[in-house]
């Protein structure tokens, strides 16, 4: 321990590290590692999106803010534990929520508040997309954004210069560049596979679509240029140094990496990048990515087609909600231990309220719920109405009620994963999970190997998650060997003494969420009916 401690704090002095930063829905984080991949120092900062003006948003200057923070707080660490000031690293990266809309005039001023990925406005654009490009846009997709507005005759729309992620906008903040990762590109506009750039026919395709508009502007020159996994960045400005460490310690220079979509970091995170292995994100949203052999053979509203951060097709299922009703359920029952006199810690409320569901029928005892904070696509919702429905016979007891909301935080998934396993019949060799959910031993992972009907695996670096494998291809771009691809190095460096808990489905319980699932589909006309009737 203590030479590994001698060595951090070597690293930390010479700036043989890398730090990733990666904005999520709910919280944003900064982890700092070393050449053996280990992490050295954390920081985060929570945050909730608003509801605002119809639209699901944050705050520039929160995200500011969350970036400060976060850094600080790893810095500070650093700090205490090595008594030791950072002025300098070795390579930086910074991920974020892919997708969604961030417009900008040439001045480099906000044209409409940022608009993310959990917006469900941009049906009428995504369906016509679709259609046109015979490629499937979802909703989220930055290009279903801008042909909403499009549509809707907004009128920045003559103004706009630039359009971006949100990672796209910190790397060009703190860079100067207009530069994405292929990954997150990938969720702005298709990507062509050979030539690992935007394709080049769709592009034309949009054009010509808009082009009685009249705009002063083509799509390609206002989308950021695309970079894979282990090519240059830019390098930290002297006023991003200043942004992102508050007591403008940090020197510029330092090299950055291409940015990434949370997506992107994930795979990294857990080892999935090569073909037939995917892995799980479980957050406020759940998606599952899958690396491709073969293309699909038709096209399928529920199913995106990305790529991995070095540019492989992958097939992503994206629910928009997950564990938000989890959430707000499990602060109602730490409220009411509150109000009983009981001071609860958060950790200890959630292992065991979790592990009751490992208590119950196997199909949840007939209950059902929709945690359906937004609209879904996947189901075909435009908004989204949290709901709890059971019959006078269904068996209602604690271990049911936190089964039925296991079961239904993966619902939406399920729908879409059972279109590339039952339709397409993808073989999926390993799933890797990750996020908050896992922290808990045994009863996410077993829940959601029921779900996916594979063998899920949860690793040792599962709780790290994208801040540290944006981390991890920052310091691919700086430490890779001559022409080693990005699976060889997570393979050979990063993975090679991975220890990861394996997980196999159970037969009752994968019949359990079956049956499940069929309650789930039916009971939809009441969720449409909720959100219909019930008027935000």
């Amino acid at each position: 321990m203590m030479a590994v401690r001698v060595d951090s704090k070597e690293a930390i002095a010479k700036g043989e590290t890398s730090l990733g930063i990666e904005l999520g829905s709910t919280r944003i984080k900064a982890v700092l590692i070393n050449h053996q991949f280990e992490t050295i120092a954390s920081g985060s900062y929570e945050w909730e999106n608003r509801l605002e003006n119809g639209f699901w948003t944050y705050n520039l200057d929160d995200v500011i803010t969350g970036l400060q923070t976060a850094y600080s707080e790893m810095k500070q660490e650093v700090e205490r534990n090595y008594g030791i000031t950072i002025r300098t690293i070795g390579s930086i990266g910074f991920s974020a929520m892919m997708h969604g809309y961030l417009a900008f005039d040439k001045t480099g001023e906000l044209l409409v508040p940022f608009r993310t990925w959990r917006n469900a406005t941009t049906g009428v654009a995504a369906k016509k997309l679709t259609e046109k490009f015979n490629f499937n846009i979802p909703e989220r997709w930055s290009i279903a954004h801008l042909y909403q507005a499009i549509l809707n005759e907004e009128k920045h729309l003559p103004r706009l210069h630039f359009m971006t992620t949100l990672a796209g906008y910190i790397h060009w903040l703190l860079t100067g560049n207009k530069a994405l990762g292929i990954g997150d590109a990938s969720g702005m506009f298709p990507i062509d596979e050979t030539t690992q750039d935007y394709n080049e026919s769709m592009l034309k395709q949009f054009d010509e679509l808009i082009a009685n508009e009249s705009y002063p502007w083509k799509l390609k020159d206002i989308l950021p240029k695309v970079l894979v996994s282990g090519e240059h960045g830019g390098k930290l400005t002297e006023a991003g140094a200043k942004i992102l460490d508050r007591s403008q310690e940090l020197q510029p220079g330092i090299p950055v990496c291409p940015p990434e979509g949370d997506a992107g970091t994930g795979m990294v995170a857990t080892n999935s990048v090569k073909k037939r292995t995917g892995n799980v994100s479980v957050g406020t949203s759940v998606f599952a990515m899958i690396v491709l052999e073969n293309e699909l053979s038709k096209v399928y509203p529920e199913i995106d087609m990305v790529t991995t951060p070095n540019g492989s097709p992958v097939a992503m299922v994206h629910a928009n909600n997950c564990s938000s009703d989890i959430n707000a359920w499990l602060g109602l029952f730490k409220e009411f231990a509150e109000a009983m006199g009981q001071k609860v810690e958060q950790d200890k409320l959630y292992e065991v309220m979790l592990n009751k569901a490992l208590e119950a029928d196997p199909d949840g005892g007939g209950l059902l719920s929709y945690g359906y904070f937004s609209g879904e696509n996947i189901t075909g919702l435009e908004e989204g109405r949290p709901l709890f429905v059971r019959s006078p016979e269904s068996h209602f007891n604690l271990a049911n009620f936190m089964r039925t909301h296991l079961f239904t935080s993966f619902g939406a998934l399920k729908m879409g994963m059972d279109i590339l396993t039952k339709k397409e019949n993808v073989t999926i060799d390993s799933i890797l999970a990750h996020g908050g959910l896992f922290k808990t031993p045994v009863v996410g992972q077993k829940i959601l190997a029921a779900a996916m009907n594979t063998p899920v695996s949860v690793m040792a670096t599962a709780g790290e998650g994208g801040a540290w494998g944006m981390a991890i291809l920052a310091s691919y771009m700086n430490n890779k060997t001559a022409d080693e691809s990005l699976a060889d190095f997570l393979d050979k460096k990063v993975f090679e003494d991975a220890d990861g808990q394996k997980m196999y489905p159970d037969g009752d319980d994968v019949k359990g969420f079956e049956d499940f699932i069929e309650r789930y589909k039916k009971g939809l006309a009441i969720e449409k009916a909720a959100v219909n009737h019930l008027v935000i």
